[in-house]
């Protein structure tokens, strides 16, 4: 379970890196457009690909720490027992969603990695932020499946 925790620690860092060098970025964009009149070209296309590889990477850490939006409205009355049983439950279907979506988005990065798939503007192949997210959502499908044999990580204060 370390192992676990301390990849998942690693994706939600690397994951804040691409947030902030795209941040980065994109301000330098925009002050170069609003005070010179010049902008970097792809900046748009350097946020998607960007932004679409930091949030599978973040995921991970959130199954991790159990941070997914929780609706305990309709457990509120339901013993600490049930609700361990619903948790379980939950993470078997998380754990069956991420190696899924694992396994979609491989079959993706390879058809565009074939197709030799590019952004319009820099070029960038596709394959790359496909890549990219695949290692998280196995990740998080281990990790989810961890929870539903083992229990919580002692991340979770439990």
């Amino acid at each position: 379970m370390k192992l676990l925790s301390q990849l998942a620690r690693f994706c939600a860092i690397l994951a804040g890196v691409l947030l902030t060098v795209i941040t980065l970025i994109t301000c330098i964009s925009l002050i170069g457009r609003n005070t010179i009149g010049v902008t970097l070209v792809g900046d748009y296309e350097l946020t998607a690909v960007t932004a679409g590889a930091a949030i599978a990477l973040f995921m991970p850490w959130c199954q991790l720490k159990r941070e997914n939006i929780i609706v305990d409205f309709f457990t509120a009355k339901v013993s600490r027992r049930g609700i361990d049983r619903l948790d379980r439950f939950g993470s078997l279907l998380l754990a069956a969603l991420m190696f899924g979506l694992a396994w979609r988005t491989a079959i993706g990065g390879m058809s565009s990695h074939d197709s030799f798939t590019t952004t319009m503007m820099l070029g960038f192949p596709e394959w790359i932020t496909y890549a990219f997210m695949v290692p998280p959502f196995l990740l998080t499908g281990v990790i989810a499946l961890t929870q539903v044999f083992v229990g919580n990580f002692p991340e979770q204060g439990e």
